[in-house]
């Protein structure tokens, strides 16, 4: 089956499930609300799955995240509210429209004029829309994951000129951020160090974004490399006969040394390949 075919049968399998008489108890019950934390789930387990090499995996998300989505959009329907084809009709819509440079031969010089024309056009849309009273904040929603979040907000205030004039100024202020965090620490303060903690972190989003790395993409890659790194000594403690636990900090840290050294060497700059690209305009 080609493409079309297949999601036809998908959307059949759905209208099957959610069948009145002969569905399933559970997808019957289901409505766009009820399927919102499935859709963050599913969200999350794909972009696991793709960051962490295994297409086979990202497949198999994609499959599922498509499910929540063809779901919500077949109720919505029965609903007399959009269809799947409304939805596909405006997203194109609005691709179209803000690529002039693509579908209208209008050229861009470089990237910096491409953002700046992309910010042009969605000013001029919300101004059709009625929504030009907004603040240059508004667009974020305050749902999002708390490092994505802070990439966002500073992205939007630099965009509206509210930010360090260089990037030796961010790094100043990482340092300052730092003893604050080292003078709430001393003071004994649990609100004064999540203050500070906070603060710091916010920074380095902001430093992280001017050097083309996305915070939140990189702390998972640490953490995934922290995980596998811990498992993987773990598994040495036990093949040598070994109690991890009660292996001294220094004999830890040669296993940690060994489970390092075997790595792949192309792992060093993974990470970074794929957390930095280009900011991307449409964010």
């Amino acid at each position: 089956m080609n493409e079309q075919e297949q999601l036809s049968r998908f959307q059949d399998v759905i209208n099957q499930l959610i069948d009145p008489e002969k569905g399933c108890p559970w997808d019957r019950e289901q409505t766009p609300v009820s399927m919102c934390e499935y859709l963050i789930e599913e969200c999350h387990e794909l972009v696991d799955a793709i960051r962490s090499g295994k297409p086979g995996h990202a497949c198999d998300e994609m499959g599922d995240l498509l499910f929540v989505l063809l779901l919500m959009a077949r109720r919505f329907e029965l609903s007399g509210q959009f269809s799947l084809g409304d939805a596909l009709k405006m997203g194109a819509d609005k691709m179209i429209r803000r690529h002039p440079h693509v579908f209208e031969e209008k050229p861009c010089e470089n990237i910096d004029e491409l953002m700046k024309n992309w910010a042009a056009i969605k000013k001029a849309e919300k101004e059709a829309e009625g929504e030009s009273g907004k603040g240059t904040l508004s667009s974020v929603p305050s749902g999002l994951p708390p490092l994505t979040k802070a990439y966002r907000l500073h992205a939007k205030a630099a965009g509206a000129g509210f930010t360090w004039d260089d990037d030796e100024e961010v790094e100043r202020q990482v340092e300052a951020e730092w003893l604050e965090l080292l003078d709430a620490r001393a003071s004994g303060s649990e609100a004064a160090k999540e203050h500070e903690l906070g603060d710091m972190m916010f920074t380095l989003v902001e430093l992280g974004r001017r050097m083309g790395v996305k915070a939140g993409a990189a702390v998972d890659f640490a953490a995934n490399r922290f995980r596998n790194r811990f498992e993987a000594m773990e598994n040495l403690a036990r093949e040598r006969g070994l109690d991890f636990k009660s292996l001294s900090l220094d004999e830890k840290d040669e296993l940690w040394n060994e489970v390092k050294a075997a790595e792949p060497k192309e792992e060093t700059g993974a990470a970074v390949d794929f957390a930095a690209p280009r900011e991307n305009p449409e964010a």
